[in-house]
């Protein structure tokens, strides 16, 4: 089953949150996205200002979750389990 944007987004969330920050690639594989959609997805996210961009000590850039982010996925978490959300089957 194809994956909203919106659950790509909080897949994103829910891995910064879990594993702290992490370089382009290894977001992508445990999300599961392909290159370009996955830097859209950074793109759109650190916009948002959920997402953070930052250098490691290897000198490497790694993309970590801001508290505002952390904030955002709480709020999430809170209304998902507020409105069952009811899988279409198209039967």
């Amino acid at each position: 089953m194809k994956r909203s944007q919106l659950e790509i987004y909080v897949d994103i969330l829910e891995l910064l949150v879990h594993e702290g920050p992490l370089m382009l690639r290894h977001v992508m594989h445990n999300v599961d996205v392909n290159c370009s959609m996955m830097k859209r997805c950074l793109d759109f996210l650190t916009k948002q200002g959920l997402v953070e961009g930052q250098i490691n000590r290897k000198e490497r850039k790694v993309y970590g979750i801001t508290q505002l982010g952390v904030t955002v996925l709480k709020q999430f978490r809170e209304l998902k389990e507020m409105i069952p959300i009811v899988v279409e089957t198209g039967n």
